[in-house]
């Protein structure tokens, strides 16, 4: 029964979200969420276990950030579950995406759904941000229940382009981490989030380096 139900709810949320993808996109997010259905029984990926509510709490909820997503190639970090590189990486075939984690649990259950799914645009690499040393920075760096601004902007500032920006999924609007955001740095912007069929505030806030030298 699970398959109906979340092929008409992500269909219904895609269309109240104005979302446009193809029935093959649509069909990779289901085999997506059923693969992660599957392996968190084992592997702990998420806390949500109500298949009711799993497309409006993970697909939906990673795709909602979709309009701000302009780079070609975008760092999710502490990419968890997949969530939201993977269905991002699903919605822009032409894009590519790294995910970085530091679980090694989670990064094998990654690098099965790159395999199953067939996304040639998905690297995963098992690590710690903080150590990372890229070839070259991105310009944007996706998180999504990771850590406080503070902390990402701390671990990952190195891995971020200098007019790079942080995209970092937030529910309510985290005003104590944006007062403790440390000098260089700033919530450039904020959007507030709209993801049918799940409770809660939703906010996106966008972190960059502050123009003024401190």
């Amino acid at each position: 029964m699970a398959p109906t139900l979340w092929h008409r709810q992500l269909r219904e949320g895609l269309a109240d979200m104005q979302l446009s993808l193809t029935d093959d996109q649509q069909q990779q997010l289901l085999a997506f969420l059923a693969l992660l259905n599957k392996w968190n029984k084992a592997y702990n990926l998420t806390a949500v276990r109500n298949e009711g509510e799993m497309i409006s709490r993970q697909l939906l909820d990673s795709l909602s950030i979709l309009p701000w997503v302009t780079t070609k190639h975008l760092l999710d970090v502490g990419a968890g579950g997949g969530l939201p590189g993977i269905p991002l990486a699903i919605a822009f075939p032409e894009k590519r995406f790294t995910l970085l984690d530091s679980n090694g649990k989670k990064t094998r259950f990654l690098n099965q759904c790159v395999l199953e799914l067939g996304l040639n645009n998905v690297e995963v690499i098992h690590g710690r941000a903080e150590d990372g040393k890229p070839e070259q920075p991105f310009n944007q760096i996706s998180s999504r229940a990771f850590t406080a601004l503070d902390k990402l902007v701390g671990w990952c500032g190195e891995l971020l382009a200098n007019k790079g920006e942080f995209l970092a999924m937030k529910g309510q609007y985290p005003d104590d981490e944006v007062a403790a955001l440390r000098a260089g740095w700033q919530v450039s912007a904020s959007h507030s989030l709209s993801v049918p069929g799940a409770g809660g505030d939703r906010n996106l806030l966008v972190v960059a380096r502050t123009e003024e030298p401190q």
